[in-house]
């Protein structure tokens, strides 16, 4: 996860605190003159008439269209991890796909975290074959940006053919975007770029961009075609 960050920083940061971290949209983050449903529920969302370039074209609401700023994220959702979590009420675990939460009309809501609960751990299943399997980020510089995409991705290829895959997006929803969607169209499809295109097209096709970042549905989808091609390739 070299692309992650910066070096100072993942030297200081924690596990929790990078999957705690919150939105880097600069309303959120602009007490004195931005109107953010995040920062303040009710108050409106400046982002959607302003710059939001960087902004989701997945699970967006109304009320917000942040993204979550997370790489490491990103491969957590992919790989099915569980976050352990412990309270007053005792412990649980719940699925990282299912710890944070979509904007919908409460996007002060951010994760299931319940107050007075701690994250203890967080637990990645063994993937059989989670050595073929990468991160690749897309940003406007090669340090201290994030992503615009990012692709985190496992794939296993038998004569061929998808057996399994494993994929997650970055950059583009309130989330770590987990590609249901294209998992499921490509498991025991042939492992060729023609399948790769059609599942990256559908896992986009509810996206809704907005005006300044309706170029982030192609970058995705072709980022997850040169993720999958490359694996694919180095599964042969």
């Amino acid at each position: 996860m070299a692309s992650g960050a910066s070096g100072q920083i993942r030297n200081m940061a924690t596990v929790a605190g990078n999957v705690l971290q919150r939105t880097r949209c600069t309303y959120f983050y602009d007490r004195d003159g931005a109107h953010c449903n995040k920062r303040n529920p009710g108050e409106g969302c400046d982002a959607l008439q302003g710059v939001h370039r960087m902004h989701a074209v997945l699970g967006a609401s109304s009320a917000c269209i942040a993204t979550h700023p997370s790489d490491m994220c990103v491969a957590l959702a992919a790989l099915d991890a569980v976050v352990h979590l412990q309270g007053v009420g005792g412990t649980r675990q719940v699925p990282f796909t299912g710890f944070h939460l979509l904007p919908e009309d409460r996007p002060e809501r951010e994760t299931v975290l319940q107050p007075g609960e701690l994250i203890t751990a967080i637990e990645i299943p063994a993937l059989a074959f989670g050595a073929n399997s990468t991160y690749r980020k897309v940003r406007d510089r090669a340090s201290y940006a994030f992503a615009l995409v990012s692709v985190a991705a496992a794939l296993e290829v038998r004569d061929g053919v998808v057996s399994d895959v494993r994929l997650a997006l970055g950059g583009v929803a309130h989330r770590p975007w987990r590609a249901s969607t294209l998992e499921q169209m490509l498991r025991g499809q042939p492992a060729d770029a023609v399948h790769f295109e059609a599942a990256a097209r559908a896992e986009m096709v509810d996206a809704r961009p907005l005006r300044d970042n309706a170029f982030k549905i192609p970058l995705a989808q072709r980022t997850i075609v040169a993720v999958l091609d490359r694996l694919a390739t180095a599964h042969s």
